[in-house]
């Protein structure tokens, strides 16, 4: 790999990404993409993204490849998503195809959402300004996980409601802001173990093929090794987001591509960027 391969990053986003007025914008840019979305959804995902992963994920897939297309996305470039972002990363390289990348994704948020409704009182809170370690301390002490590191400052609990409201407590005694965040389930841990199993599943029907790019996994901060293995297994394991981003640096990236509708990750990017050329 050369220098000149490794200069870009193009990021594909997760959950929490949609924007209004996305739909029109994967029907001019990708009609038939659009269409193929509505009928394996069997609905308007667009139009209810906001409503429950069923329809998030899919719709926010098709915003991302529909941008990167559009955009001209330098073929040299590393791509990396976080979370869901994996499924439109690895699509957009070439392993799947994007009928395929769609189908996995429409069962991914059909799987989860079964999962979150099956839990009943799983969600997700986010740690404002606090560190990695008081984190992992009070998820331990606290029953809960650790299911995001996306950048400095900006962690992510899940489990269940009554739990993290313990943790919240914790957390608001050593001075760290918390925010209760808009999902059903918890997402990124064990309580999503059946929809891992059922991913796994859907993946074993899935051909792969040879990526023209590197693709980097947010749940190792590494280039994905056995994509089947590896996506099934993080619906359960947290996202090493910041970890991811420094790698990327470490691997001679210069310039990050965010390909999300709403830009997200960019400001994920200028947290973590910014702090480690300061360190």
């Amino acid at each position: 790999m050369n220098d000149a391969a490794t200069r870009t990053a193009v990021l594909f986003p997760g959950q929490g990404s949609h924007v209004e007025g996305m739909g029109d914008t994967v029907a001019r840019a990708a009609p038939e993409l659009h269409a193929r979305c509505l009928e394996l959804v069997g609905d308007d995902a667009f139009a209810r993204a906001g409503e429950d992963t069923r329809f998030a994920q899919p719709a926010i897939f098709c915003a991302s490849l529909a941008a990167a297309a559009h955009d001209g996305v330098d073929g040299d470039a590393i791509y990396a998503g976080h979370s869901l972002g994996e499924i439109s990363a690895l699509t957009a390289a070439g392993v799947f195809t994007l009928d395929d990348g769609l189908r996995l994704v429409v069962e991914r948020g059909r799987l989860m959402a079964q999962s979150a409704a099956d839990q009943g009182d799983g969600t997700m809170f986010a740690l404002l300004k606090g560190t990695a370690e008081q984190a992992h301390e009070i998820a331990g002490a606290h029953g809960v996980t650790v299911a995001n590191d996306n950048a400095p400052g900006q962690l992510v609990l899940s489990g269940s409601r009554a739990k993290l409201e313990e943790a919240q407590a914790a957390a608001k005694e050593v001075g760290i802001r918390v925010m209760r965040l808009d999902v059903a389930g918890a997402f990124h841990s064990p309580a999503m173990a059946s929809a891992a199993d059922g991913f796994a599943a859907a993946l074993a029907d899935i051909e792969l093929h040879e990526a023209r790019v590197p693709v980097f996994s947010c749940a190792s901060a590494k280039p994905f090794a056995d994509v089947r293995a590896e996506l099934a297994a993080a619906l359960t394991s947290p996202v090493l987001w910041r970890q991811t981003l420094l790698a990327l640096q470490d691997a001679g990236v210069t310039d990050f591509v965010d390909a999300g509708p709403a830009q997200i990750l960019a400001g994920t990017v200028k947290r973590t960027i910014a702090v480690a050329a300061n360190a």
